[in-house]
C-alpha cells in the first residue's frame, strides 16, 4: 500500500471520529466528563511525546541540525497561536454545560482550517515514513476525540439540531484528507520535509497550551492530579507504538 492510500484511508478515518460527538446525547454529563478528561491528558502527553521523540528527530535528520529547522518548529507553534487569536477559536474538551453560547459557524470555520493544516502535516509525515505517519495519526486522533465531543456539545448548546451538528462536524473534518491529498500532489514538485517539523510545532502547541490547562485546573476548573498519570502514559505511548510497529 503506497503513501497515497495511507493518506486517504487515515484521512477518512479521522473524519469518522467527527461522528463521536454524538456521545454527548447518549451519555450523561458526568460520564462524558469522566471520559473526556483522561483522554485529554492522554492526548496531550502523546502529542508532546510524538513531537519530541519522533517528529523533531526525523525533521532534523532530513533538514540538518541548523536554525532553519528549529524555525519551522516555532512556525508550527506560532501558526496555531495566531489561528486561535484571529478566529476566536478554542478547542472545547468539556461538556456543553461548561461553555458560554458560542458562534457555531465560526467554530466550524476554525475547525476546518485546523483540520486542513493538520491533514497537510500528517500527510507530510506519511510521505517521510509510513510508520512515523501512523504514530502521528494516533496522536492527532486522540486529540480529536475530546475535541469533537466538545464541538458537538457546543453546537447543540447553540441551538443546532443533532443531525445538523453531526453533518456540520463531519463536513468540517473533510478538510483533513483534503490537506493530505494536497501535500501528496505537491510532493512531486516540492520538498516538503519542513512540514514534519511544522507538524511538531503544531503538536507542541496543542498538547501544551491547549490541552494541559484542561486537566490541571488552568481554565478555572478544579485540579485533577490523577490526570497527570494519564499524561505520563500518553508521553510513553509513542515509544511503545514504535516498538510495536517495528515488530520488536
Amino acid at each position: 500500500m503506497n503513501e497515497l492510500v495511507y493518506i486517504v484511508v487515515f484521512g477518512l478515518a479521522m473524519c469518522a471520529i467527527a461522528l463521536l460527538g454524538g456521545l454527548v446525547l447518549v451519555l450523561s454529563e458526568e460520564r462524558v466528563r469522566r471520559l473526556v478528561l483522561p483522554v485529554v491528558a492522554l492526548a496531550s502527553g502523546t502529542l508532546i511525546g510524538s513531537a519530541f521523540f519522533h517528529l523533531i528527530p526525523e525533521g532534523i535528520d532530513r533538514m540538518g541540525n541548523a536554525p532553519p529547522a528549529y524555525l519551522w518548529v516555532a512556525s508550527g507553534f506560532l501558526v496555531f497561536l495566531i489561528l486561535e487569536q484571529l478566529l476566536y477559536w478554542h478547542h472545547c474538551h468539556r461538556p456543553a454545560a461548561d461553555h458560554r453560547r458560542p458562534m457555531g459557524t465560526l467554530l466550524l470555520i476554525g475547525d476546518a482550517v485546523h483540520n486542513l493544516l493538520g491533514g497537510m502535516a500528517i500527510g507530510a509525515v506519511f510521505l517521510a515514513d509510513v510508520r512515523l505517519g501512523m504514530l502521528a495519526w494516533v496522536a492527532a486522533a486522540l486529540h480529536e476525540i475530546p475535541q469533537e465531543i466538545g464541538d458537538f456539545g457546543v453546537l447543540i448548546h447553540s441551538g443546532w439540531s443533532r443531525s445538523a451538528a453531526l453533518a456540520a462536524n463531519f463536513v468540517s473534518a473533510l478538510t483533513f484528507p483534503l490537506g493530505g491529498l494536497a501535500v501528496w500532489f505537491l510532493s512531486s514538485d516540492l520538498s516538503l520535509d519542513f512540514l514534519v517539523l511544522f507538524a511538531a510545532g503544531n503538536f507542541l502547541y496543542i498538547g501544551a497550551v491547549d490541552l494541559i490547562p484542561q486537566f490541571t485546573g488552568g481554565n478555572r476548573g478544579e485540579p485533577r492530579p490523577g490526570a497527570t498519570l494519564w499524561w505520563i502514559a500518553g508521553l510513553a505511548l509513542p515509544l511503545a507504538l514504535t516498538q510495536i510497529l517495528q515488530g520488536h
